[in-house]
C-alpha cells in the first residue's frame, strides 16, 4: 500500500538525516491523516491508494501553482523549496500518461461514447477520470478534450 510506503520512507528519511525530505514526507502524512479526518463522517468507502493517490494529486497541483507564482514573483529560493517537495510528492505518484498516449485515451472514450460535440465533453471527462484519473493531468486533459470535440 501506498500509505506504508511513504511510512517507511519517512522513516528511511530520518534515520539518514535528510531533513528536507523528511519535512516533506511528513507533510504529505499529515495530508493523508486530514483527509482520513474528512472522510470518517462520509458513508461512502473509498480504497486507500486512491484516496492517498488524490492527496497527492492535489498537493503535486498546489506546487506547481506556488512555483509558478514564486517565479513570477521573483522569489527563485521559496520556488526552489517548493520543486523539491514537487519531487518528493512525485514520487508516489503513479507514472503520468504522455500527451499522445492522452490523445489516444480521448479517442477511444469519443468512440465508446459516440461523443461528437462540446455538449458531450462532462461526459467523456466524466469516462477518461474514471478510466484514466491517476494517471493523468486533469487541466491539460480538459483542454485537449476541449480541442478534440469543437
Amino acid at each position: 500500500m501506498l500509505r506504508d510506503t511513504i511510512k517507511a520512507e519517512t522513516i528511511t528519511a530520518m534515520k539518514a538525516g535528510n531533513k528536507e525530505r523528511t519535512a516533506s514526507l511528513r507533510l504529505i502524512g499529515a495530508k493523508i491523516k486530514d483527509r482520513d479526518i474528512e472522510l470518517r463522517t462520509s458513508s461512502k468507502e473509498i480504497d486507500d491508494d486512491v484516496l492517498v493517490t488524490e492527496v497527492l494529486q492535489k498537493m503535486a497541483k498546489q506546487r506547481k501553482e506556488s512555483i509558478t507564482m514564486y517565479v513570477d514573483g521573483g522569489r527563485d529560493e521559496l520556488a526552489a523549496k517548493e520543486e523539491a517537495e514537487l519531487a518528493v510528492i512525485e514520487e508516489f505518484l503513479p507514472q503520468q500518461m504522455s500527451e499522445e498516449e492522452t490523445r489516444a485515451a480521448i479517442e477511444v472514450i469519443k468512440s465508446d461514447l459516440a461523443a461528437d460535440s462540446i455538449k458531450d465533453m462532462g461526459k467523456v471527462m466524466g469516462e477518461l477520470k474514471a478510466r484514466h484519473g491517476a494517471e493523468l493531468d486533469m487541466t491539460k486533459a480538459s483542454a485537449m478534450v476541449k480541442e478534440s470535440l469543437t
